[in-house]
Parts: C-alpha cells; sequence; structure tokens
C-alpha cells in the first residue's frame, strides 16, 4: 500500500524509534552536547513508558553519568536494595545459598528496585524538557531508504486499515521521517532492527541470538508480609529438567512486591506452558507466604535479549546505529539490561554529535561506534559474563551455575563458551514429548489468560489489520499443529493463538490480535518462523503504569 499512497515527510537531524531506556538516553544526552540538534522520537505506546515492562532493579551507573543530579530531579528510585537471597528451588522448600556463595554479578548493594515504565516516563520528561520532539502512538513502521541503500529514516504506520488491509473511511496515510541518521532502539525483537540485521548481515560472525520471555505481577501485600528493598533471586522448580531460566521477587515501597519467572527460550518441549509455570511457582511457600492475603494489581510478560556479548554483532550500518535489546545489550548474568542500554545510546549519542559537529554528511557508516560501544565499561562488562548463558545452556542449572561462579570470581577468564543454535530450533516433534498436567488455576494466587490480560490494560482499536501476520497460512495446521501440537497456543502468555474446529475434524489457528501485549515472543519461538510480528496502528498494546 505504501508504494501507492502519498505520504508527507519531515526532516529531522536524527530520529530515534523507541522511547525506552536506550532511545530516552539518545535523545537526552545529544541535547546535551548540542541543543540545537533537530531530534525527533518516535514511541508506539500510546504514552512514554506504556510498554515498558522489567523486573525490576536498575544499577544507577548510567544514570548517575547522564543526569548526575536525578535525585534533584525527582527521579522515581525510591527504594535501594537493603538485603539479596538467593535460593535454589525444590517442590517442596529451598536451599537458600549463604552471601559468599552468591555470584559477584547477583549482588545489589547500591541498585534501586524500581517501576521502570515509571522510570521511563520520568526520562521522556526530562528529554522533552531539553527540546526533544517525542511523538507516544507513532511507531516506525517501516525503514525509508536512500538510492544508495542507505537508511534515509522511518514511516510510521497508515491508521484506518481494515482486517482485510483495505482503507477505511477515517484512513490516514502514515508520516516519513527523514534524517541524516536513525537510531533503532525498539528493544527485544524490533521488528525494525530485525529487517536491519538481515539486510546488512550484522550478525555475520557472531552466535546466535537468544531469547527468555519473562513473565511479571505487581502485588499489594499485608504490611507484615513486606521489607521494603528485599531481593530474591531464584532458579530450579517450578522447571523441570532441561528448562533454564529463574525467579524473582522484589519489594518496593508503600507495601508492594513485584515477583516474575524468565524462561528461557531455548525449550524443547512444546508441550510446555511458560504462563502455567508461571502461575504454579507462585504456590511454592517462599512466594505464597508473601503474597497470602495480598491483591494482585498487574500484569505482563515481554521477551528479552539474553545472548550477550557472543550474539553481539555489528551496531552499525549505512545511515543508522542499532542499540540496547535492539541490538542486545543486556547482562543475563546481572539479569539487568536498563544500565548498559542506557550507556549504548549515549555513546550512540557522543559519536553522532562528533559526527555531526565536524561536517559529516548523513548516510554513511559510523563504524566507530561499535568500537567505542565495546571499548566502554558496558561492553567489558558483556565481554566478562560472556559465557553465562552458553553455560546454563550446555550443562544446566547445576553446573552451569557453577561454571558461572566460578568465572564470574575470577573476572571471566575461562574459557569462552558458545551457543549457536537458534531457540526456535530447539523444538522437539510433539510425539517425542510429554504433556505437562498444569493445576486449575485457584483465583487466589494463581489465574487464568485471559483475566490476567484484563491486568494488562490491553487494547487494540476493532476491525483493524491484525499485526500478527503469517508468510504461509497453510504451515499452522499442516507443520505447527501436526508436528508440534500447535505450541503457539501455549509459549503466548495472552492466548492470542488458539485452535478451533477440532471438534468437527477441521483445526483451524484463530489469531485473536487485540489480546496481543506485543511480548514479542511469537515472532522468536515459532518452529518454522512463519509468524512475524507487525507494528499494529494507533498506540495500541499494554499499558502499564507502575510495572
Amino acid at each position: 500500500m505504501s508504494e501507492t499512497i502519498q505520504r508527507e515527510s519531515m526532516e529531522y537531524d536524527v530520529v530515534i524509534v523507541g522511547g525506552g531506556p536506550a532511545g530516552m538516553a539518545t535523545a537526552i544526552r545529544l541535547k546535551q552536547l548540542d541543543e540545537n540538534l533537530s531530534i525527533c522520537l518516535l514511541e508506539k505506546s500510546a504514552e512514554v513508558g506504556a510498554h515498558i515492562l522489567s523486573g525490576a532493579v536498575i544499577e544507577p551507573k548510567a544514570l548517575d553519568e547522564l543526569l548526575p543530579n536525578w535525585k534533584e530531579l525527582g527521579a522515581p528510585l525510591n527504594t535501594a536494595v537493603k538485603r539479596d537471597e538467593l535460593h535454589m528451588f525444590k517442590e517442596k522448600g529451598s536451599t537458600k545459598f549463604p552471601g559468599l556463595m552468591i555470584p559477584p554479578s547477583m549482588h545489589n548493594k547500591g541498585n534501586f528496585i524500581v517501576s521502570l515504565s515509571s522510570v521511563v516516563r520520568w526520562l521522556g520528561e526530562q528529554a522533552e524538557a531539553a527540546g526533544v520532539e517525542i511523538y507516544p502512538g507513532f511507531a516506525g513502521a517501516e525503514i525509508i531508504y536512500n538510492e544508495d541503500g542507505s537508511v534515509k529514516g522511518v514511516a510510521t504506520p497508515n491508521n484506518g486499515v481494515d482486517a482485510e488491509g483495505k482503507p477505511k473511511p477515517s484512513f490516514e496515510p502514515g508520516m516519513e521521517l527523514h534524517a541524516k541518521y536513525t537510531v533503532f532502539a525498539e528493544g527485544s525483537r524490533g521488528q525494525l532492527g530485525k529487517e536491519l540485521i538481515e539486510k546488512f548481515n550484522l550478525n555475520e560472525g557472531v552466535d546466535a541470538q537468544h531469547y527468555g520471555i519473562g513473565f511479571k505481577e505487581l502485588w499489594e501485600v499485608k504490611p507484615e508480609n513486606h521489607e521494603a528493598g528485599k531481593v530474591v533471586h531464584g532458579s530450579g522448580w517450578p522447571l523441570s529438567k532441561g528448562t533454564t531460566g529463574g525467579s524473582f521477587m522484589y519489594h518496593l515501597e508503600d507495601n508492594t512486591v513485584t515477583l516474575g519467572l524468565i524462561i528461557d527460550l531455548n525449550y524443547s518441549n512444546p508441550y510446555m506452558s511458560p504462563f502455567d509455570e508461571f502461575q504454579r511457582m507462585k504456590h511454592h511457600s517462599e512466594f505464597a507466604s508473601v503474597l497470602e492475603g495480598g491483591k494482585r494489581l498487574g500484569y505482563g510478560a515481554r521477551a528479552l535479549t539474553k545472548g550477550g556479548w557472543n550474539a553481539l554483532g555489528k551496531m552499525s550500518m549505512p545511515g543508522a546505529l542499532l542499540v540496547g535489546c535492539d541490538a542486545g545489550t543486556l547482562n543475563f548474568a546481572k539479569i539487568k539490561g536498563t544500565h548498559t542500554a542506557m550507556k549504548s545510546g549515549m555513546v550512540a549519542a557522543e559519536t553522532l554529535f562528533e559526527q555531526l559537529s565536524n561536517g559529516g554528511e548523513g548516510g554513511q557508516t559510523l563504524s566507530q561506534f561499535d568500537d567505542a560501544f565495546r571499548n566502554s565499561w558496558a561492553g567489558k562488562e558483556l565481554k566478562k559474563s560472556r559465557s553465562f548463558g552458553p553455560a546454563m545452556h550446555k550443562f544446566g542449572m547445576y553446573i552451569g551455575g557453577m561454571y558461572n561462579y566460578i568465572d564470574q570470581v575470577l573476572g571471566g577468564i575461562l574459557p569462552t563458551l558458545h551457543d549457536d543454535i537458534p531457540d526456535h530450533e530447539q523444538l522437539e516433534k510433539a510425539a517425542n514429548c510429554e504433556k505437562f498436567d498444569y493445576p486449575k488455576p485457584d483465583g487466589v494466587l494463581s489465574f487464568d489468560k485471559p483475566s490476567s490480560v484484563f491486568l494488562s490494560n490491553t487494547y487494540h482499536e476493532e476491525n483493524i489489520f491484525v499485526h500478527l501476520t503469517l508468510k504461509d497460512k497453510s504451515v499452522p495446521i499442516d507443520v505447527n499443529y501436526n508436528e508440534y501440537a500447535s505450541p503457539e497456543v501455549r509459549y503466548c502468555p495472552a492466548g492470542v493463538y488458539e485452535i478451533v474446529g477440532e471438534d468437527i475434524g477441521k483445526p483451524e489457528l484463530q489469531i485473536n490480535g487485540q489480546n496481543c501485549i506485543h511480548c514479542k515472543t511469537c515472532d522468536i519461538k515459532d518452529p518454522t518462523q512463519n509468524i512475524v510480528w507487525i507494528s499494529p496502528e494507533g498506540g495500541g498494546g499494554p499499558s502499564y503504569s507502575k510495572m
């Protein structure tokens, strides 16, 4: 449709796609360096921060560099970490590690428990105060290229397109935003970042990227069950043998706690349901004792990019830079990515400023950015933890955990491990796997998907083009259903995918796009890579307030 529709365009020095920590840090740092630069930031959620989901314990190192007076500016970092606990969970009970046995990367002294959505909203306020033009509700839906193949900018989605892809009476064409340089900061498995990685072969010579799906709930608990500043991490149950990941519970202010489960998306059994594993987790005594008598306030899920240093490809290309989780800067050994994402954005801003202030024209490849990031403290931190994920995948939680503990204590000098099999290739055929028997939710600690999605405040316009697309409409039944027992029904945390018509012998895949909470798991885990996530129109999706 875009080829036949006239779209208006606007010109900027820099366009930033994505209003998360990396995008905001890029924008703020650019304005600090040159307040006269024209900067536009697109954010697909209806409000800045509404699509941001993280645990979250953040390390303030990057924030200290970007805005040293963040306390005076009212940054919502209100709960300092007071103590850490690390558990190996069994179905009944757990083994709590003594402090000396907690890996250095898991110590949180000096860190803060936060609502990252609130932090990002505050960063947005700082960016706007500095003169950045922020447009919430507008995604980057299409990359615009120059004749020489360099990135020229992006276009926002067409609005008012019906489910058949045809214009409605309310149709409005998207807007083209042209820039000397475009920074892509879409978060994990960004739609446009994915295109750029393939087009410019950015991942040549590095390991396959890996992902996890992270679940999170926000609860208000009884005062006697609350301990502000307490951080609990765990591994083991409820995850079965061969499945890696970990759980967390963080105590914020005002008798609230966040808890969640991260499951690596390299799991092999198509019958496993990550959502149900999370619901089951809450019945463990360590969590149930805190949640007892409490009230669930929020729910969300999001993919995270966890390949780290070994999977970190080139971050520069003609006319554009890739930053944050779009590139894969999360440090999974720390279960933290905010500080490294922000640092990547700050380094990007400094690279762009130097290029533009020296009279450099747009469209060039700023390969110095790759070197600058890798040589920064964030890059060195990722390199030190390069074997963390591969060790867990290769050896499992126990031996892999011991390898990582020794490696972290020694400063990351053990032999580098690799894991080069993409997550979507690791599902086994259903005929070779055992089914899981999950208990029904009790409505007290565990819940179903519909009631959970309700708490995510997800909304999409009626009768719009479904943003979950299929390359081949026959694959969901011919391959996924017949060979893998339709894993998309289980790995989706929001009930988007449903098999209907089985009762009459005519199974079909039904896509309930209005339920989508934009986690990107389907785009990652689909065994045939037949499902492609594209940007919806009009700021649709979840609306997280304190998540």
